[in-house]
């Protein structure tokens, strides 16, 4: 039977990476995001029941509003704490086939060549390629730009998500040079000022008039 239409992508088009550094909660920047984003908790530092916890706290706020939540780290792990699936560092890619065992899904970054060549190897549902444009997380890093970034995205396979410098403009200005894919959009700073918005509205409101 040849199926007419492609099948829709596995994972959000939409995502949160999580920094250590921000100065909002987690939480509450997943809370700036559309119903049926992603999110990818990181926050390595932390202590592991800390960690835990903060996972705990996002997974309610995910359940909520139907979103994704990948856990950077072992696959063992992502599951053990009720993730829905594991963002695998480069290092760790000999981990993609428990991750499957599992049930999770599964993403890589990616950065060059040889990086979307072993994403592509171990069968990610998606990889998050970056940076398309300069970010203030990779600070003097050369950006990839349009062309070079979906030559990696081809390579890679699975879905491609933009990471780096990202917005909702830049998301739809790649999606009308995208061609053959339908490229997804990952950001840190873009949802840290939409949570600075989306706090400023809720003070005035408590504000009595």
């Amino acid at each position: 039977m040849v199926r007419r239409h492609p099948l829709p992508p596995l994972l959000p088009g939409v995502w949160l990476f999580s920094d250590e550094r921000s100065v909002f909660n987690i939480v509450e920047l997943a809370a700036a995001l559309p119903p049926g984003a992603g999110v990818v908790l990181r926050h390595d530092n932390l202590a592991p029941a800390l960690r835990w916890r903060l996972l705990r706290r996002l997974m309610r706020m995910a359940r909520a509003r139907a979103l994704t939540v990948l856990l950077a780290g072992t696959p063992t792990t992502a599951r053990r704490w009720g993730a829905d699936g594991v963002h695998l560092r480069q290092h760790d890619a000999r981990r993609a086939a428990q991750a499957h065992r599992l049930g999770l899904l599964l993403t890589m970054p990616v950065h060059d060549a040889r990086e979307a060549r072993r994403a592509r190897r171990a069968k990610t549902d998606g990889a998050f390629i970056s940076p398309l444009h300069p970010t203030r997380s990779h600070p003097g890093a050369a950006a990839l730009g349009p062309t070079k970034w979906q030559r990696l995205a081809r390579l890679a396979g699975g879905q491609a998500v933009a990471l780096g410098g990202m917005t909702p403009t830049r998301s739809r200005d790649l999606n009308r040079r995208a061609s053959g894919i339908k490229p997804g959009w990952a950001a840190i700073d873009a949802w840290e000022k939409a949570a600075a918005k989306r706090r400023t509205r809720q003070k005035r409101k408590a504000v009595p008039t």
